[in-house]
């Protein structure tokens, strides 16, 4: 098998070196992806190592089927895998995912490639998408990865131009904290202060502390306030220059969206089980409820952005497997686990050879701040009219619940899905996240610091990265780009030096397959992330079962998606989510 998957790899390189896998018909086209991915999972894993499990540390029973706040014990005979406080792995050779010494790494200067290629000079939407897209994968991010508190002692010194107007000299980015764990002579190595596993960290917690907070003790369910919001005190003591400072009201929605999916999954579950403890409903309600964020993402979310017909049909494979949604559940004896017919769900798990975790090439492909847009327009979700316009720091994180209780939540997530984020390209990085005031006092150029963590992190510049990939590297800044414009501006900026590129500025720029919303090359660590983070985690593959998840959480999975959610939650959004058949493209308005 593992020879005529190297020879199917071998193959779908070819032809999509030749004609380029989006120019195929359909069944080639994708018999060219599973091709890719198979190349990929050969070739692009690398492993940085696990942490050992702390000393008293064991298996307590009630982990075989719930997961742990800190993702321990998903992979049963290596408990630290993708757990918090593990590392990130890498998609390159771990020789080649090096930081870039000095004094190349600070060339160009991240602030004059901020400045001069990412600034929206005005805003470019999506027209496919709606707002509501940008929060969501912020908020899986969320989930997925988070490096922790920076170091703020030891921190980059960016020179500035004469004409900077920024309010220190030099511009100060803190560096992403070392690992401590390294050992002298091995490779550089970051690590996550979020679990890998897609469990809905960003919800539960990563640390038993909040975790507990959070509940409420009664039934399984999470603590929502008479406000329908969560309790203010679970604010309180969150490091603000950290990943809670980045919170806005996109992301107070979501979060209190899946809280409250939470509460009504234990109601489910408390009426087919009604003598569970309220840890046991807990358990199986976070399962379940992180398993539907899952899906939500792979068959909603994921075929909005890259709406090819090809990839829309992969995608939905990853979960429903070729016979369909429709006949999901119906397997037959002889192939029922097959990953193929059946989809990732219910299938074996499997690592390809090297232990799971998200690497640091799945981080930087994910730097999609140019959907955010510069002002957010709210309006009524009875007629449509406008209650009010505001500026992203209105709707930050000291703002979030003042705003929600004075608009109302199905107010914003209406104007939210109405409205369009902007297009991932050059020249539409929002302004205010160039002069980004956090709120924890400091002042940060957030596109200047994108481009820096990629090469703090050993991230290759765009071109050795297509390499990595088996893609042709651009040989000129036109070939790069269609637009005359930013090729010219590109080879001021990068001193005509093709190879210096960056590879966030080399995504920006380059062509974009029919239907995409980001660029073919991040799409490569797609192929090979998102079937990993199912196939990988026990609970998304051979533990989806009715005996791990109840036959009622099964169903409950199966059934629902982010529209059902919504109209669960907030019924007053019913008349317009009945004709929205993917909540996260744009939702037709009240009345037109």
């Amino acid at each position: 098998m593992g020879i005529l998957s190297s020879l199917i790899g071998n193959v779908a390189e070819r032809l999509d070196r030749r004609f380029s896998w989006h120019r195929l018909p359909g069944p080639i086209a994708l018999f060219t992806l599973i091709g890719l991915r198979n190349r990929l999972r050969e070739r692009n894993l690398f492993d940085t190592g696990l942490p050992d499990l702390p000393p008293g540390r064991s298996l307590d029973p009630r982990f075989l089927t719930a997961r742990t706040v800190d993702g321990t014990f998903n992979d049963l005979e290596h408990p630290t895998m993708g757990s918090t406080g593990s590392r990130f792995g890498r998609n390159v050779p771990l020789s080649a995912g090096e930081p870039e010494p000095r004094p190349r790494i600070l060339q160009p200067n991240p602030r004059t490639v901020s400045r001069e290629l990412l600034t929206r000079e005005r805003f470019l939407p999506a027209t496919t998408l709606n707002v509501l897209a940008a929060a969501w994968i912020q908020f899986e991010v969320h989930d997925w990865l988070s490096h922790g508190r920076n170091d703020f002692e030891h921190p980059w010194e960016l020179p500035l131009a004469a004409d900077d107007e920024w309010p220190e000299r030099p511009m100060r980015i803190p560096a992403t904290r070392s690992d401590p764990t390294a050992l002298p002579g091995q490779p550089t190595t970051f690590l996550t202060a979020d679990s890998h596993w897609w469990d809905a960290s960003q919800v539960y917690g990563s640390v038993e502390e909040f975790a507990s907070k959070e509940r409420s003790g009664v039934d399984g369910k999470l603590r929502i306030g008479d406000d329908g919001l969560p309790p203010p005190d679970l604010e309180e003591g969150l490091d603000l220059s950290d990943v809670p400072g980045n919170f806005w009201i996109g992301l107070g929605v979501l979060h209190t969206l899946f809280m409250l999916e939470h509460n009504a999954i234990c109601d489910r579950l408390r009426r087919d089980y009604p003598t569970w403890t309220d840890e046991q409903l807990y358990d199986k309600a976070r399962l379940i409820n992180a398993a539907l964020m899952a899906k939500i993402h792979t068959v909603e979310w994921t075929p909005a952005v890259i709406a090819h017909p090809t990839t829309i049909f992969a995608i939905h494979g990853n979960w429903w497997g070729l016979v369909g949604e429709r006949r999901r559940w119906r397997r037959g004896p002889l192939f029922s686990g097959s990953e193929l017919l059946y989809g990732i769900p219910g299938s074996a798990t499997d690592h390809h050879g090297v232990p799971y975790s998200l690497t640091e090439e799945f981080v930087a492909v994910y730097r999609m701040h140019p959907l955010l847009p510069d002002e957010f327009a709210f309006h009524s979700v009875d007629d449509d009219r406008l209650l009010e316009t505001r500026t992203f720091p209105e709707v930050g994180v000291v703002h979030t619940r003042e705003r929600l209780s004075e608009l109302s939540m199905a107010n914003v997530i209406y104007s939210l899905g109405v409205a369009n984020p902007g297009a991932i390209t050059l020249h539409n990085y929002p302004r205010f996240l160039q002069h980004f005031d956090r709120a924890d006092g400091t002042i940060l150029d957030l596109a200047a610091t994108d481009i820096l963590r990629n090469r703090e992190r050993g991230v290759p510049r765009y071109n050795q990265f297509r390499r990595f990939f088996r893609l042709k590297p651009a040989a000129s800044f036109e070939e790069l780009t269609d637009n005359p414009v930013w090729a010219e501006e590109m080879r001021r900026v990068y001193d005509g030096k093709i190879e210096d590129v960056d590879l966030m500025v080399g995504m920006y720029a380059e062509r974009l397959p029919p239907g995409f919303a980001f660029s073919d090359t991040a799409f490569r660590v797609f192929i090979l992330m998102a079937s990993r983070r199912l196939k990988s985690d026990r609970f998304l593959s051979r533990d989806y079962t009715p005996r791990v998840y109840t036959q009622a959480g099964i169903d409950w999975i199966n059934e629902n998606s982010m529209v059902s959610i919504l109209r669960r939650h907030y019924p007053s959004l019913a008349p317009t989510l009945g004709r929205v058949s993917n909540a996260f493209a744009p939702w037709p308005r009240v009345g037109r």
